[in-house]
């Protein structure tokens, strides 16, 4: 049988390596990979790609992003990229006033080191958008940035308490400063005007056209359900599925209620059973276990640090009691689920893996691939048990690099030995674990070759001369690569997919270059030029 498609003239990466230079595809998958003898399947009808020395891999998948909220955010009062205080107060304004018919200004992706302390004030706010109320969640969304007029109409006033898993951020007289992390930002966030099924729908489309620009072909939706204000994306999904405009392959991880306890568990269940249609599996379950270093949420073993280098009385926030939840895993184990935790902190790490392992000690083996997600504390006695309890690193790598959120906002408020354990992907590597790799978008670029650019070289893309960090914990590019393809794949249970072989899924990348031919430092840019889902071609670069 003649192939519909065949590859040639360049490297192609392979499970073997880079030794075979043809791949021939039929339907959505592939039936032959090698070299000159795969030339034998061209007919009438084949398309011929000519890679030109380009090189030709599995397609990237993301194991933790958030494809709606970052649509959604695209449209609105969009701040990523923004670097200083002016810039985004800037931006702001000139959203504002393009947009006089918004009764609320929203968006979101400010910085925190554009902010001394991380945490804008109210009145910056206030001097660009005095009429209207503001709710503008920062870069990682974990925190919120209003004016006095969104405050007024949530009712929070220097009476107001925090909430049990949330923090109103205060000056000097206890007056509420702008700011509210974790689950305060409800509090405003719950005021904002919804999104329409049809913005969600809108939204998810415009997000899947620039993931398979950056040669995603599958993901992991990371929340999947209402929180903290943000739309619950599975209508959407749902819908793109029924009509086939989801190309991509997505499986949807289903929000644990952190207020509840295992009597949510038959409702997600039922969830389940009716979020999976075509390309769209909703079977994963996020556990969402801490917050974040930067506003000392992430959940510590030790305490944090205070600006003089003082042991303070805060650990962070747990959000799902530790005692509850082994109890929890091992349930959501024994009925299929993937467990996906969100767990930054080294004991909201330690807390996850306990489950892990209760878990495996009550339902034996199974093939449910737990997966732990950020990882940006890990106590170097927890790394051996990821490979022990087979539970996969889901690595964010664009975060381990010197940049001011990590010199200004976190290092000094762990303090030099736990600093020296962030993102430990080669010791996770050494140790025997699998990793997975993902952006957490849009809290960072969804952009693999870049997140694969740290990894190698553990200096941000734009980093200049700022000094490696933590050059022990560096990947190889292949080690990068299998993360973003076969690991992912590996979370995704997309098993027919993530790697160059015959029989395998036809969900290919071609870049505009062989990254292997040239230096590390040159991996930032690599270009995809084209991307294809099944055979079927669903990106290409002007150029390509």
């Amino acid at each position: 049988m003649h192939a519909d498609l065949l590859f040639t003239g360049g490297p192609v990466l392979t499970p073997e390596g880079r030794t075979a230079t043809a791949v021939a595809v039929t339907g959505d998958r592939i039936t032959a990979v090698g070299r000159e003898e795969v030339h034998d399947l061209t007919g009438p009808r084949t398309e011929v790609v000519d890679l030109a020395g380009r090189l030709l891999l599995p397609g990237f998948q993301d194991a933790h992003v958030h494809p709606v909220p970052a649509g959604l955010e695209l449209t609105q009062c969009d701040l990523t990229g923004t670097k200083t205080a002016d810039e985004t107060l800037a931006a702001v304004r000139a959203y504002a006033d393009a947009h006089p018919e918004r009764e609320w200004i929203s968006g979101g992706g400010w910085s925190m080191e554009a902010f001394e302390g991380g945490t804008p004030t109210k009145e910056l706010l206030d001097a660009v958008v005095p009429d209207r109320p503001v709710y503008l969640p920062n870069r990682d969304h974990h925190g919120a940035w209003v004016n006095s007029r969104a405050l007024a109409l949530a009712g929070i006033t220097r009476d107001t308490p925090d909430p049990a898993d949330g923090r109103i951020d205060r000056d000097a007289s206890g007056e509420p400063s702008g700011t509210l992390q974790e689950g305060a930002m409800q509090l405003v966030g719950r005021l904002t005007p919804p999104a329409t099924p049809a913005d969600r729908l809108a939204a998810l489309l415009h997000a899947q056209r620039h993931l398979h620009a950056l040669g995603i072909t599958a993901w992991q939706d990371a929340l999947v359900g209402e929180f903290l204000g943000m739309d619950d994306p599975s209508e959407a999904y749902l819908a793109a599925a029924r009509d086939g405009s989801l190309t991509a392959r997505v499986v949807g991880a289903l929000w644990w209620d952190r207020e509840r306890g295992a009597e949510q568990i038959p409702e997600l269940v039922e969830r389940r059973a009716a979020l999976s249609q075509g390309r769209f599996r909703a079977t994963s379950v996020k556990l969402m276990l801490d917050g974040v270093a930067e506003t000392g949420t992430a959940a510590l073993l030790d305490p944090y640090l205070d600006k003089c280098g003082c042991a303070t009385a805060n650990r962070g926030t747990a959000f799902i009691d530790a005692g509850q939840l082994p109890k929890y895993v091992t349930e959501l184990d024994a009925l299929g689920f993937q467990c996906h935790f969100h767990a930054l902190g080294d004991r909201a790490v330690r807390d996850a893996l306990d489950a892990i392992e209760a878990a495996r000690a009550v339902n034996g083996p199974s093939d449910t691939r737990p997966h732990l997600a950020h990882l940006q504390v890990v106590q170097p006695t927890d790394v051996p048990r990821f490979a022990r309890l087979g539970a996969t690193a889901n690595i964010q790598p664009l975060w381990a690099a010197h940049e001011p959120q990590m010199d200004e906002l976190t290092i000094p408020f762990l303090g030099p030995e736990r600093a020296a354990w962030q993102y430990p992907f080669g010791a996770l590597l050494r140790s025997g674990a699998r990793l997975a790799a993902g952006s957490d978008w849009p809290v960072s670029s969804p952009d693999p070759l870049q997140g694969i650019h740290v990894a190698v070289n553990r200096v941000a893309p734009d980093g200049g001369d700022t000094p490696v960090f933590l050059p022990a914990e560096r990947m190889g590019l292949a080690e990068a690569l299998t993360a973003y393809t076969a690991g992912s794949a590996y979370v995704n249970h997309l098993d027919d997919s993530g790697e160059v072989r015959a029989g395998a899924l036809a969900d290919l990348v071609v870049l505009d270059r062989d990254p292997f031919e040239g230096p590390t430092e040159a991996i930032t840019e690599t270009r995809v030029s084209l991307t294809y889902v099944g055979g079927a071609r669903v990106y290409a670069a002007q150029e390509a």
